[in-house]
């Protein structure tokens, strides 16, 4: 099955940030492209005034007539959240048409191109942010499929110029292990930035993780290459070359990191040479290690220093990863979607390295009962970090509760100033406090209540 077997492609849930992005990439590329969501949204607006046919009723007589009549032509692309008694779902079913969810057709669009697969339990929407930024900064065709909303584009997605062979453009896509969806994907390159126990509702096990993890580079092709973080045990599951990267060690590592203006500036050491002088507009320790294996795949596909430099210096990160709301001389309010101890350790040391001398409040809300059992003495230690800490109550997302846990198992082991409260009682909770610098932490919706702390922050008389 290849993507060029079809013409049309018609979308049941177009209207998703991931589903429309799909869309826009077939349209671009000379499919046509219609499709159904329930409700108009602007996404829907935007994809309408591309020339894209969007419907908001389930009725087969709104797809259209071409679509219908070719089925060896047209691939459906759905999404799970259209019910089972969807009048048009049932009917291409039924006729026979070929359905495929986003993670298989994205595997299709990537398979018709030079796949750059960037995975990893935290690390990759950042890394694979980078890699395609550097890309497109230096002036190469590229596409991109990402996780997050990037600060440079506005989007999640990066759209390549239409050529006749789409084999030799670069497509970048953050490949997600959460439902095994990455391996739909047969990289060229590959990043694994880290195979950290995480998802354990799903995987069961940290060894079902790494099997998974496994099961993904064997698939990178076998004249590929994987850029692997030092230390991960991944080198022997593939046949492509596998080289290391790291902060201090690795064939491509970072050396001279210091600070500067609140910036982090350092030196990335690679195989053919060094490129001095970078200055990551993004920081923490973290980011420049991601910085690092973005940085080796675009000297893989033959980019110059002086290119990742500039590229890297102008990369403005991604919304909800270490983005700043407030910088002021005496107060800072920043925001990260750091869910796992590890995220979180990584951002508050870096944050501590950037403020030494301040006193930094972390506001955590924990994501998911299933984490929260099964990381909590973690969490406990990586918060422990800050110098004072607020925990909220769990944000299940796709969870019903489980009998006795709460956000209790983390707060009784925190080793800092402390305070616990309900997401609704926080506002109240941090009025009359002294704040200097604070980080909403965590993957649910803690981001709907920055706008408040913010206005908190500036009306306070220093």
């Amino acid at each position: 099955m290849q993507i060029t077997d079809y013409k049309y492609i018609y979308f049941l849930g177009i209207g998703g940030i991931g589903m429309s992005a799909l869309a826009r990439w077939f349209r671009i590329n000379g499919f046509e492209v219609a499709g159904y969501d329930r409700t108009p949204t602007l996404l829907t607006d935007t994809l309408h005034a591309e020339g894209i046919a969007v419907h908001f009723e389930d009725s087969v007589e709104l797809i259209p007539s071409a679509f219908l009549q070719n089925p060896a032509k047209t691939l459906v692309v759905y999404t799970p959240a259209i019910p089972q008694n969807h009048s048009e779902y049932n009917y291409l079913k039924e006729n026979h048409f070929t359905i495929q969810k986003r993670s298989q057709v994205l595997g299709l669009i990537a398979g018709g191109m030079y796949t750059i697969g960037v995975a990893g339990t935290h690390g990759k929407t950042t890394t694979s942010s980078m890699t395609a930024h550097i890309l497109r900064h230096s002036g190469v065709n590229c596409a991109a499929f990402l996780g997050g909303i990037t600060q440079n584009y506005g989007t999640n997605m990066l759209l390549n110029n239409p050529v006749d062979r789409l084999s030799q453009v670069p497509c970048v896509v953050e490949a997600d292990e959460f439902d095994r969806s990455f391996l739909t994907l047969f990289p060229d390159l590959a990043i694994v930035t880290s195979t950290d126990a995480d998802h354990l509702d799903i995987y069961g096990s940290h060894d079902s993780v790494l099997e998974s993890f496994s099961a993904f580079v064997r698939q990178i092709k076998p004249a590929g290459r994987l850029f692997m973080r030092k230390g991960l045990s991944l080198a022997d599951k593939t046949t492509a070359k596998v080289e290391e990267y790291g902060l201090h060690e690795g064939a491509y590592h970072a050396r001279n990191i210091r600070i500067e203006d609140a910036c982090f500036v350092f030196d990335i050491v690679h195989p053919a040479g060094l490129i001095n002088d970078i200055k990551l507009r993004v920081p923490g320790y973290h980011n420049v290690e991601n910085a690092v294996a973005a940085s080796a795949v675009g000297l893989t596909l033959g980019l110059s220093g002086d290119h990742i430099r500039a590229a890297i210096e102008t990369f403005g990160g991604v919304k909800r990863r270490f983005e700043y709301y407030l910088k002021t001389e005496h107060k800072v309010l920043i925001d990260d979607y750091a869910h796992h101890p590890a995220e979180v350790k990584a951002f508050l040391s870096s944050l501590k390295a950037l403020y030494p001398d301040r006193h930094i409040t972390a506001i955590f809300q924990p994501h998911l009962y299933s984490r929260t059992r099964d990381f909590a003495a973690e969490f406990s230690q990586s918060l422990s970090l800050a110098d004072s800490v607020i925990l909220l109550d769990i944000y299940p997302a796709r969870e019903l509760p489980i009998e006795g846990i709460s956000s209790d198992i983390i707060f009784e082991k925190i080793t800092c100033d402390k305070t616990q409260c309900l997401k609704s009682d926080l506002i109240n909770v941090i009025k009359n406090r002294p704040l200097d610098v604070v980080a909403t932490i965590g993957a649910g919706d803690i981001d709907s209540y920055i706008q408040s702390i913010k206005v908190i922050l500036e009306n306070v008389t220093i």
